[in-house]
């Protein structure tokens, strides 16, 4: 195993993190994780040299944590960086915070937590507990050791990205980046400018949550030379096919793109099967900051090149169409769109764009005012675009 300095903190992280957000279940219920597999896992991976573990309140529907503390039993908890987060969208008042640090202790079995994170935020969730004095809570619990290190994660525009970095003296932060997301939310800019202040960047979704690394669109395997292609479901699959004389998964060109980048201190991979673990760890044993040729570089641009050419719509979710008068969420339609067509995720964006009719939010309720298409910095024809949208989603 490969390990880089985490930021400016005084030790070394494992390349590879160990991401608890799709530990493998019971019958497809998020909820029901194979207990005895997970353990299994993630013992196996510690034991191969893995020493980030990265859980949340929320995930597998609140069961992660408590997962996680039952893996870490028997001396393994000593041998990790364990990294879980504060769901602050749960949090009305600053008594919260401590209320729901104290019942994520309970629930791993621990008296810290090394990296504490605030969870997913954007301008709005910020601003929100910034104003609660999240702040505050966090240098008190800094000072009095149940946390080590405070950290973020990020789902916003870069702009408001540097704005949280500045606004306080984080150890560390956690942004989304794949060799196809390079200029979404935070990302390259983000990653430099983090590093540029000392932080340490914990990368997630570096093969967007499966996407990149099966059931791949025809014009990006023949960009990467991959042959065999399947949708396997996984996210660090073995057996996706190979590519010229590297002989790499599409999973396998994705995570060494992303360990090709000097400022990236761990990046994370939610494993779900035996099989994922072992051969993520094959990669990140092997894969080094700047070891990239020039050559596997430009296949990587023209598959992001290939990725893009699929986009639907050129809308860039800057969101001046929003508010709707009718409360239509145009910049979210047109993001699952797109989502769906760049990465053959018509299911899910299917799944998700019923989310969005259930709360009468959708493309249907278009009242054609034109108010969009006035706002609109990209001159996109909104209101026809809604249509084609509503039609290809609602199916």
């Amino acid at each position: 195993m490969r390990y880089r300095q985490f930021g400016r903190c005084e030790f070394d992280v494992s390349a590879l993190g160990f991401g608890c957000m799709r530990l493998p279940c019971v019958g497809g219920d998020q909820s029901a994780i194979s207990e005895d597999e997970a353990v299994r896992m993630i013992r196996c991976a510690i034991d191969e040299g893995v020493n980030y573990v990265d859980t949340a309140y929320g995930y597998h529907r609140g069961n992660s944590e408590k997962l996680v503390g039952r893996a870490l039993a028997d001396g393994y908890r000593d041998r990790v960086k364990l990294a879980t987060k504060l769901p602050v969208w749960l949090c009305e008042s600053f008594d919260d915070f401590d209320r729901l640090l104290s019942e994520q202790l309970e629930r791993l079995a621990t008296d810290h937590v090394d990296c504490y994170l605030l969870h997913s935020l954007d301008k709005k969730s910020w601003s929100k507990a910034r104003d609660m004095g999240v702040l505050d809570f966090l240098a008190k619990q800094l000072e009095l050791g149940r946390i080590r290190y405070a950290g973020f994660s990020f789902h916003d525009a870069y702009e408001v990205f540097r704005i949280i970095v500045d606004a306080f003296d984080w150890d560390f932060c956690q942004i989304m980046l794949n060799y196809v997301d390079v200029e979404y939310q935070a990302g390259l800019a983000g990653l430099k400018y983090a590093a540029s202040r000392g932080l340490a960047v914990v990368v997630m979704e570096p093969l967007r949550g499966g996407k990149l690394a099966a059931n791949l669109p025809d014009e990006v395997v023949a960009a990467l030379g991959v042959r065999g292609i399947g949708d396997d479901g996984g996210c660090g699959c073995v057996g996706a096919g190979s590519t010229g004389s590297e002989g790499w998964s599409p999973a396998e060109w994705a995570l060494r793109w992303v360990w090709n980048l000097p400022e990236v201190s761990v990046a994370l991979s939610g494993m779900s099967s035996m099989e994922q673990v072992v051969d993520n760890i094959r990669i990140a044993s092997d894969a080094a900051p700047g070891a990239l040729t020039e050559r596997q570089l430009a296949v990587l641009a023209r598959a992001r090149e290939a990725y893009r050419a699929r986009i639907k719509i050129a809308c860039t979710e800057c969101g001046y169409c929003q508010p709707c008068p009718q409360g239509v969420l145009i910049p979210d339609v047109f993001g699952l769109y797109n989502e769906a067509g760049v990465f053959n995720a018509w299911e899910g964006s299917k799944r998700m764009y019923a989310g969005i009719v259930k709360a009468s939010k959708d493309a249907s309720g278009c009242a054609e005012c034109g108010r969009c298409e006035a706002a609109c910095p990209q001159q996109l024809r909104v209101i026809e675009l809604l249509k084609e949208a509503h039609a290809a989603l609602a199916e």
